[in-house]
């Protein structure tokens, strides 16, 4: 018989961070970086723990460049091929260093994730997932880091294809609790559209936080600048949209529905101010709540549910 969780599940919309008291004098002073050792593989990860989405109008190697620059990192698309990951790795061996780039799965994957754990192959991700009991499987299978996020993207049609998704705060809560009571990690993929909802994330217990739309539209980005009515624009897509499809397996499978969408999005020129203005915000959220390193921005934060965000009298801009 179906049911019905009557729990209310909350998005990064309905919630503001608590201020605390701070001792901070800068927000220069707020460390960003950190340090993780995985549960399973043993190997580590030391940086900002911001990533760019592996899609391919993201995650390229342009960007792998850029973000490299402030000791964030990319997940690299699928899409380039063997020659040119070779070029990549023989003129920037710093970017591509393990455990930079994650090995991603789908879910399930209980029996590789085995498999790779037995042949004692380095660091390993699965996802995405949106529940504790999913998150413990995958790390009792071998998994290190748990992608979270069922929906939550800005080209991700999912919930209106099929139904199903998670608000993306409690599932980053939930799923946060069950990885590290287990020793493992997870990243809150898809949702953020603000440095504000980064800072959330990472309030709610994420270790990394994956970003695609706030990351589209660079000079960084794939894809050729489109002129508009004078204005500059480049196309943005999900990986399961029909753009996507067609682009890399020559359509929509009969089987199957598109669950994404393809939108212009401003040109925004080279991701570098991006970065900053992101990481700025970070390092002012740790600053109000009292935070002097990243690390224990979660255990300073309280999140206040609430029915408004912004004062938008003059639009949702800036």
């Amino acid at each position: 018989m179906p049911r019905i969780e009557n729990d209310i599940k909350l998005d990064f919309k309905d919630v503001l961070l608590r201020p605390k008291r701070s001792t901070l004098k800068s927000r220069s002073e707020v460390d960003l970086m950190r340090s993780f050792t995985f549960r399973n593989s043993k190997g580590s990860y030391t940086g900002i723990p911001i990533i760019a989405a592996n899609m391919d109008t993201v995650g390229t190697f342009e960007m792998a460049l850029a973000l490299h620059q402030f000791s964030l990192f990319t997940t690299v698309h699928k899409h380039y091929t063997v020659d040119d990951w070779v070029e990549f790795a023989a003129k920037h061996p710093e970017c591509v260093e393990v455990p930079r780039l994650f090995s991603f799965y789908s879910v399930p994957t209980f029996v590789r994730l085995k498999q790779n754990r037995e042949s004692k192959l380095c660091v390993f991700q699965a996802g995405n997932v949106v529940t504790g009991e999913m998150v413990e499987e995958l790390i009792l299978a071998g998994a290190d880091i748990i992608k979270v996020g069922i929906g939550p993207g800005s080209v991700c049609t999912t919930r209106k294809k099929t139904g199903v998704g998670y608000p993306q705060l409690s599932a980053v809560i939930e799923c946060a609790d069950a990885a590290h009571g287990l020793g493992g990690h997870i990243i809150s993929d898809g949702g953020c559209t603000c440095p504000g909802d980064v800072s959330k994330a990472f309030g709610a217990g994420a270790d990394f936080v994956m970003l695609g739309g706030m990351l589209a539209g660079h000079l960084e980005s794939s894809g050729e600048i489109i002129e508009k009515n004078g204005k500059k624009y480049k196309l943005f897509y999900g990986m399961s949209s029909d753009t996507a499809m067609k682009k890399h397996a020559g359509g929509v499978a009969e089987y199957r529905a598109s669950e994404g969408k393809t939108v212009e999005v401003p040109y925004k020129g080279p991701v570098g101010e991006t970065i900053r203005d992101i990481l700025g915000g970070v390092r002012s959220t740790c600053t109000y709540v009292g935070a002097g390193k990243l690390k224990e921005l979660s255990r300073r934060t309280t999140f206040i549910r609430v029915t408004q965000q912004l004062n938008t009298v003059f639009g949702n801009d800036s």
